[in-house]
């Protein structure tokens, strides 16, 4: 496998795109797993989207499960996909087999805060850029 290179900053061929993200290491890897957040947990939070969780609730956006709601059992950061409790579809021989959903197709409606530096660091950042960003418009004539 090819080392992962920290200087990559981005290409326009695909080849290289589904290179950079299959060998990406797994503390990167957990970025690509961002699910959108409701529109109150968007005011709340002020924040568009952050990394799931074990323990998040949320429902399903896209699909056979569309407007189902449970919550994350399980991540599977090699394949980018996401286990939610009670999604499961019956196979030919009776059993019933958790169904993987892409981040991009499903949102939260709750957030797992048991960790209470989940948000706060990430929303630090944000202010962080927010203040800059409002110092520059406030100089300009």
């Amino acid at each position: 496998m090819k080392k992962f290179s920290k200087h990559w900053s981005g290409s326009i061929k695909p080849k290289k795109q589904r290179k950079y993200s299959a060998n990406l290491p797994m503390h990167l890897r957990k970025k690509l797993v961002s699910v959108n957040l409701s529109k109150e947990l968007r005011k709340k939070h002020g924040r568009r989207n952050v990394p799931a969780r074990k323990g998040d609730t949320v429902r399903i956006m896209r699909g056979k499960f569309k407007k189902k709601q449970g919550k994350i059992t399980e991540i599977k950061l090699k394949t980018g996909k996401i286990i939610i409790e009670g999604i499961q579809i019956k196979k030919q021989s009776g059993e019933k087999a958790n169904v993987p959903m892409k981040a991009s197709k499903i949102q939260i409606i709750e957030l797992d805060l048991g960790d209470k530096k989940r948000l706060k660091s990430q929303i630090g950042k944000e202010n962080k850029q927010m203040k800059k960003h409002e110092g520059k418009k406030e100089d300009a004539p």
